[in-house]
């Protein structure tokens, strides 16, 4: 197919009232996802692309659910239901009741159809006013058209003279190698007219769209097809085997698309990226990254290996390792993981960390600033340049509701660290290890809470009896043998405070 210029249909209809009963599934059809987006989405995507007057997607099965999907994704569309009268040209005559125009082209897709691309609908519409024709079906040649129904040309090659159904081909027909997509554009005012002369006398007792070209060509007028190179373009959902394919094609696409755009992508092979993911030049996907959603990833970032991100910024040059997030925003330059989790409403700044075994939710960690290891910070706001120490957690829930603490600019929190919220620390203040910190810290102060370490000598003598542990502090006392019997002076007060502690 060529790149030829052409106006904008005045409609699309996209066909998307089948119930999909071979998904074996308690959701529509149309509702699965491939690439981070509904099959259906995918549809609505490409036939906005032609830029139509009109576009009106018809429903029937779950018609409520997949109404509401729509209302979420696409708000400009326009919904027609069909009725009981079952076939695709009863569900293209649904959805031209819809259509407000008199004349020009309407454009007609399936909702299960998700590789198809505007530029392909565009190309379709060309041909289609260029060749002046009542119908333009787009067409492909496949090696194995079992199954499909086949385009029947005039000797010239240039008229459709009809579409036969494989079981109806005879021998010479079945050997045609050029397939119905089933997808087609029309002369708005010729599909009005041929929809109200087609009936439901046939075996399946439906009104067939295929029936239109029919009743053009008896009419005298030019019946087209156009060929598509591309056969994965026409491709439909029918099964999960077939969701799983063209959920794989698709990827293989986007993957393709970053590459030749200067991403560097080491593992395509382990590598998922959703349609709406956008990536800056020279970002570098390590294997088994999975990028989903609206995230997007700033140039010469690192992401990877072993990573997922949903809905999730990265900034130029920020490097995530080994690491899942949410919502989540990274700033240029900073650093996250290995293994750890960024919840909802993580924001790490610019030249930040957020290191090993760490989880974040709901937290502003600012520039400069770094959650190195082990930690647990939630609802919090953490000053640029501050460091929390290893296995600090944010205690941000009383069991009935959560509470914000704020950590100020040039903070040092201590290892083993918890802060109970709600809670300020001022600015350039410390705590040192193990504190437990329930009061606020003045700015430059240093709050601490431990007591004086007490050390009860021969205490594993007398209370690990028997153990390697008493055979390794033996050795190290230079204790004989007989020395088990014996209690080390000055510790029977010491053992009688520690009953009585316990």
């Amino acid at each position: 197919m060529g790149t030829a210029q052409t106006t904008a249909p005045a409609a699309v209809i996209v066909l998307a009232a089948g119930a999909g009963t071979r998904m074996k599934s308690r959701r529509p059809k149309v509702l699965h996802e491939i690439g981070g987006r509904s099959l259906l989405v995918h549809a609505v995507t490409a036939a906005e692309g032609t830029g139509p007057a009109e576009l009106v997607v018809v429903l029937r099965h779950e018609r409520e659910r997949v109404a509401e999907h729509l209302a979420e994704h696409a708000s400009e569309v326009t919904v027609a239901d069909q009725d009981e009268i079952p076939g695709t040209g009863r569900a293209v005559q649904c959805g031209l009741e819809k259509v407000t125009a008199g004349e020009g082209t309407v454009l007609v897709t399936y909702g299960d159809v998700p590789l198809l691309d505007p530029a392909t609908l565009r190309e379709l519409v060309s041909a289609h006013e260029s060749a002046g024709a009542a119908a333009t079906v787009l067409s492909a040649r496949v090696p194995d058209p079992t199954g499909y129904g086949r385009i029947l040309r005039s000797d010239d090659g240039g008229e459709v003279l009809g579409i036969v159904e494989h079981k109806d081909a005879d021998e010479t027909q079945r050997e045609i190698d050029e397939i119905n997509s089933g997808i087609y554009a029309f002369d708005l005012a010729v599909l009005r007219d041929a929809l109200g002369r087609i009936g439901t006398d046939n075996a399946q007792g439906e009104m067939y769209l295929t029936d239109v070209l029919a009743i053009a060509r008896s009419d005298g007028r030019s019946v087209r097809a156009v060929v598509t190179e591309d056969v994965m373009m026409v491709e439909g959902v029918n099964d999960r085997v077939q969701l799983a394919q063209l959920g794989a094609e698709m990827n293989r696409r986007t993957l393709e698309r970053h590459m030749r755009a200067g991403v560097t992508i080491v593992d395509p092979s382990t590598t998922w990226i959703d349609a709406d993911v956008t990536i800056g030049q020279d970002a570098v996907i390590l294997p088994g990254v999975q990028l989903h959603g609206a995230t997007d990833i700033g140039e010469e970032a690192v992401i990877g290996p072993d990573t997922t991100l949903r809905d999730t910024e990265v900034g130029a040059g920020a490097e995530v390792l080994r690491s899942h997030a949410l919502l989540a925003v990274v700033g240029r330059g900073a650093s996250v993981g290995p293994f750890s989790y960024l919840r909802a409403g993580t924001d790490l700044g610019a030249d930040g960390k957020i290191g090993g075994f760490v989880e974040t939710k709901n937290a502003r960690i600012g520039e400069g600033a770094k959650v190195p290891h082990l930690s647990y910070v939630g609802d919090a706001e953490i000053g640029e340049g501050t460091n929390i120490g290893a296995g600090t957690i944010v205690a941000n829930y009383d069991g009935v509701e959560k509470h914000r603490t704020t950590v100020g600019r040039h903070v040092r929190i201590g290892s083993d660290n918890v802060l109970v919220a709600p809670l300020t620390i001022g600015d350039g203040a410390a705590t040192g290890a193990g504190t437990t910190v329930r009061k606020d810290v003045p700015a430059g102060a240093l709050g601490v809470n431990a007591v004086s370490q007490r050390n009860m000598e021969g205490w594993t003598l007398r209370r690990r009896a028997g153990t390697a542990a008493e055979d390794a502090a033996r050795a190290a006392l230079g204790a004989d043998e007989g020395s088990a019997a014996r209690t080390p002076a000055g510790t029977a007060a010491e053992e009688h405070k520690e009953h009585e502690q316990r």
